[in-house]
């Protein structure tokens, strides 16, 4: 531990797999006190395979043995009073917010205008507007503190255009508008806002049988994982299928820390060079 966020607490959603549990760890490595919240079950139109009570269990005790503290809560993001709830909770549990990490998200496929539109609501409902939820219940706390920074995970959906996921894709170029628009709103209170943009990371919302075919349409049983890399290499710049959730936790802890205090209003590949094929 080099103590790079200590005496500060991050407030992360989707924090029981993946990405947002990589940036639980890691922030409490460097001195974090984490608030960890997940909906802990099935979302409609989501094919892969959902989180669990058990696995936040599991991401408070990888917080614990890394020697940090933590406080969690089961919150869908679509639930701003829940979201308002928990972050109050965890703010006079550790004494304020000072970092908010926008995590939770979901995938799912469909042609642009086939879908139904309770996909295409759901979408917009969990990856942005969930977005925007969590901000308004977090937020207050780094205004009260004087100072503070929100790292919107993202995509490379958010950069350039992808088949088959045009509500995904509208989600997330809209959580580029809002962070630039929150990093003008909030500069006056020293609070910086960011995002970051993966390929594809190994986690569960890849790594299953609906993502994996829709990379291998030529297969028509589900791809093995192997296979499914073969496809997913073809995306990046750099010989690689898919990055680490500890990539993205690495460049969210930059963005969070110190080292970028005059860094606002960005969005921040972790994407292989995805975003430049």
């Amino acid at each position: 531990m080099t103590g790079r966020l200590a005496g500060k607490t991050a407030f992360i959603t989707g924090a029981a797999r993946g990405i947002g549990r990589a940036q639980a760890v890691r922030f409490a490595q460097e001195g974090a006190a984490i608030v960890g919240v997940d909906v802990c079950g099935p979302i409609e139109s989501v094919r892969g395979p959902s989180s669990a009570p058990a696995d936040l269990d599991d991401t408070a005790r990888l917080v614990e043995q890394a020697g940090g503290r933590i406080d969690t809560a089961i919150v869908d993001v679509r639930d701003l009073d829940a979201l308002r709830a928990a972050a109050d909770r965890g703010a006079g549990h550790f004494g304020g917010i000072d970092i908010v990490c926008t995590t939770a998200g979901i995938t799912s496929r469909g042609a642009g205008i086939e879908m139904t539109e309770s996909t295409w609501r759901t979408m917009l409902d969990v990856n942005l507007t969930g977005v925007w939820h969590t901000c308004t219940a977090a937020v207050p706390h780094l205004i009260s503190r004087g100072a503070g920074s929100i790292v919107m995970v993202n995509s490379i959906a958010g950069l350039r255009g992808l088949i088959g996921v045009a509500h995904y894709t509208a989600a997330k170029h809209g959580m580029v508008g809002l962070m630039r628009s929150l990093a003008i709103d909030l500069a006056p209170h020293r609070v910086r806002v960011n995002s970051v943009h993966p390929t594809n990371v190994d986690t569960p919302l890849i790594q299953n049988d609906a993502v994996r075919s829709a990379f291998r349409p030529d297969l028509t049983r589900p791809p093995t994982k192997d296979e499914f890399a073969e496809a997913a290499t073809r995306m990046n710049m750099l010989a690689v299928p898919w990055v680490d959730p500890l990539d993205v936790a690495n460049a969210s802890l930059f963005l969070a820390s110190d080292e970028a205090r005059y860094i606002t209003s960005v969005s921040l590949p972790v994407d292989a060079g995805s975003s430049q094929r």
